[in-house]
């Protein structure tokens, strides 16, 4: 697989100001545009739909990874299909039918992500690990940008990326919440390979040296190997 990718979240940018937050992004040696979908329900956030992502499609150059943090998210993934997902993420707790939210992302032409919140034990996703090409983990309790990075996650890292090896799957773990330049290396080294960074991004003096530094980070361990 190839080397990490970085998704700068949309989430923390400031939205006044939100087609030159995008056009950062674009500039940037960002892979992907993050964007976090919130109900209100599934988590106690509300956050944007269809239309902002729409305009978002139109502004930025790089793929659109919308992770979907609502409860019934069968109801709209060709919605969000049309509107310009080509990654499209939900999560294990909303969906009592995960093989079917699966081949649904699938059969609408995306990238199929399942996500866990933190008390979610990796182990529940053995029976789809096949159907998916990417698991993302969280390392804060969703619906808020912002928080404190769980460090228990390094430990749920290790475990999938040991399963992932295992069944010689290649599938892509992603980290969203608290990420940053205090534990990327870490992250990394645990297994990830898709790092979400929100505010460590957006509210950095230089957005884009903190994306070039997470995006080149551990080459010089690699180097040394």
């Amino acid at each position: 697989m190839s080397k990490h990718l970085v998704a700068p979240s949309i989430l923390a940018a400031d939205f006044t100001r939100l087609a030159e937050e995008v056009e950062l992004v674009n500039q940037s040696e960002a892979d992907w545009l993050h964007l976090d979908v919130m109900d209100g329900h599934f988590v106690p956030n509300l956050t944007f739909g269809f239309f902002i992502i729409e305009a978002l499609r139109k502004l930025s150059s790089k793929p659109l990874d919308v992770h979907l943090m609502i409860e019934q998210p069968e109801r709209y993934i060709e919605r969000f299909r049309r509107a310009g997902a080509e990654v499209i993420t939900v999560h294990y707790e909303a969906c009592p039918h995960l093989h079917r939210s699966v081949q649904q992302i699938r059969a609408a032409g995306a990238k199929a992500g399942v996500a866990l919140n933190p008390h979610t034990p990796v182990a529940l996703l053995d029976d789809v690990l096949e159907e998916v090409d990417l698991v993302c983990l969280m390392s804060v309790n969703p619906g808020f940008g912002g928080q404190k990075f769980i460090y228990r996650s390094l430990h749920k890292i290790e475990e999938l990326r040991n399963r992932l090896i295992t069944r010689n799957l290649p599938v892509r773990i992603e980290i969203d919440g608290g990420v940053g330049l205090q534990n990327a290396q870490q992250i990394l080294q645990a297994g990830a390979d898709v790092l979400v960074a929100g505010s460590s991004v957006f509210k950095a003096e230089d957005p884009q040296a903190v994306i070039r530094r997470l995006k080149h980070m551990g080459e010089d361990v690699l180097k040394l190997a």
